[in-house]
């Protein structure tokens, strides 16, 4: 959603980080780009002359122009009124008596039954709270419906359908349900309409009213950029809205909306819907976010979401094999596994540094390599034809195997070939990894795809994700966000087996 005005930035950050000094005339001048990159991101004009009032006298202060790196010094400026306008973090709010009662509003066709789910989920699974769903919708044909489908899929009970109740009714029988049932959290689903009239704000009111609601979330499609700033504004002058849900944060998008919502509607932005099943929905971190934008990744959300999808256990075992220098074919699927559950490739890559990758130009030119997340399955398939002893020793693919393993996994020889030619690669740099030989990019790299990212960060150089070792993956539990090395300092072009080593094309930047 923000790769547009992450890339307009970075470009700008760019220039400004290769002078050695700025004078105020270059600060002014960086200014009224960064205030155009905001305005072509769909960002309100109110906000963006409120963010470079903000940040003027800062960057063109004594302090940045004669600091040895005033470039670093505008970036962190810029960072920090970021996330200021993106405002601080804002969870959920349960400190009332069970059941704690939270209402979704929304227009018609922003996702509200589906965040309604995929909200209850979350709870459920993050808070270890016992959730109950009931649909208000009584205007839109099989709403309710939808929701009893939802939590039978995701295991969360929803009130009986009654049919002739109106909105008000079904919101009292579902509270008085959640007291007598035990219920820690009574999720509200009202109705939408296509546009904010006033039939849809008094119900909500009268919903309001009746249920008294510890939370009113607002959920908005992202993708409607600055009418859903508007969508919000008419909704918390009508209900009490305590945070707003934006719903397709994965689309293609301006991210104009998030950027100005909290700004315009003094309501803060508490989750992020980033894909259509039930278990995408990211909790809203501005320091994230920011950080993202300015091509800074987000490490903190890699390691998270690497230790969610971890299997310590064959973690372990991998990295034993790795520290002897080994690695077979099934090592390397448990590898493609891996990245598919973090979101692929391009997943990955995203929450990395620009700066880690050799600037925000190879970051680019990454992610412009046609990278097909279909490859992944393609590669497992293969490697899942072979028999237990071809994955032991690829040495035993002759001919005939190859054909017979296209054959079995719906594939050409030529893919087989790939497939192989892409795990010798591989097992070099881990023979590399076993030998300490492999550095900076390609030992994080290397160690991400394994599972991890290294353990302490003492125990390497400054450059490196980890201390150097494959050992540090089935520590990736334990590690600690908050200790994580400052990605943002690295720099340096990617070594070219990386992206052998990643069966990609190298047609990275030459080297001068």
């Amino acid at each position: 959603m923000f790769d547009t005005l992450s890339e307009n930035l970075g470009s700008i950050f760019d220039r400004l980080t290769r002078r050695g000094a700025l004078s105020e005339a270059q600060v002014e001048e960086a200014l009224g780009e960064i205030r155009k990159a905001l305005l072509e991101a769909d960002v309100a004009l109110p906000v963006v002359r409120n963010f470079i009032d903000q940040v003027r006298p800062l960057a063109i202060g004594s302090t940045v122009l004669k600091s040895v790196t005033p470039g670093q010094q505008v970036i962190k400026i810029v960072n920090d009124a970021l996330i200021e306008m993106l405002g601080a973090p804002a969870p959920l709010n349960f400190d009332a008596v069970p059941p704690v009662v939270m209402m979704m509003v929304g227009l018609q066709g922003s996702g509200k039954t589906t965040s309604t789910g995929k909200l209850a989920k979350f709870i459920t699974d993050n808070e270890k709270r016992k959730v109950l769903m009931a649909s208000l919708d009584t205007q839109r044909p099989a709403a309710m419906q939808q929701l009893a489908v939802l939590g039978e899929q995701t295991g969360i009970e929803t009130l009986p359908i009654v049919e002739g109740q109106s909105p008000v009714d079904i919101a009292g029988r579902a509270v008085q349900a959640g007291k007598l049932g035990g219920f820690d959290v009574v999720m509200l689903d009202t109705a939408g309409r296509t546009n904010a009239d006033e039939a849809l704000m008094a119900e909500m009111a009268a919903i309001e009213k009746a249920a008294a609601p510890k939370e009113t979330l607002l959920v908005a499609d992202s993708l409607t950029g600055q009418e859903a700033v508007n969508i919000a504004a008419q909704f918390a002058a009508r209900v009490s809205l305590s945070g707003i849900l934006l719903t397709r944060a994965d689309g293609d998008g301006r991210g104009g909306a998030a950027l100005s919502m909290r700004y315009v509607t003094g309501v803060p932005i508490k989750f992020l819907g980033v894909g259509e099943a039930i278990d995408k929905l990211e909790v809203f971190d501005p320091q994230r976010l920011a950080n993202r934008i300015l091509g800074m990744g987000d490490v903190v959300g890699l390691v998270e979401k690497a230790a969610e999808t971890m299997d310590a256990e064959k973690a372990e075992k991998i990295a034993a094999r790795m520290n002897k220098g080994q690695f077979t074919l099934d090592d390397m699927a448990e590898q493609l596994k891996q990245m598919q559950a973090m979101g692929g490739m391009s997943g990955v890559l995203g929450m990395l540094p620009g700066s880690l990758l050799g600037g925000s130009k190879m970051k680019k030119q990454l992610a412009g390599l046609n990278m097909d997340e279909r490859e992944l399955l393609r590669q497992a398939a293969i490697v899942s034809s072979m028999t237990r002893i071809e994955r032991d020793n690829p040495k035993l693919m002759n001919a005939s195997r190859k054909r017979r393993v296209a054959g079995g996994s719906g594939t050409s020889v030529q893919d087989v070939n790939k497939v192989l030619k892409m795990h010798r690669q591989m097992a070099d740099m881990m023979k590399k990894m076993g030998k300490g030989g492999l550095s900076n990019l390609g030992a994080g790299m290397a160690n991400m795809l394994g599972g991890g990212l290294g353990g302490s960060p003492s125990g390497g150089p400054t450059g490196s994700l980890g201390g150097g070792s494959s050992a540090g993956m089935p520590q990736m539990p334990k590690l600690d966000p908050n200790n994580l090395p400052d990605l943002s300092k690295l720099g340096g072009d990617a070594p070219p087996d990386f992206l052998k080593g990643l069966g990609l094309p190298n047609n990275g930047p030459k080297k001068k």
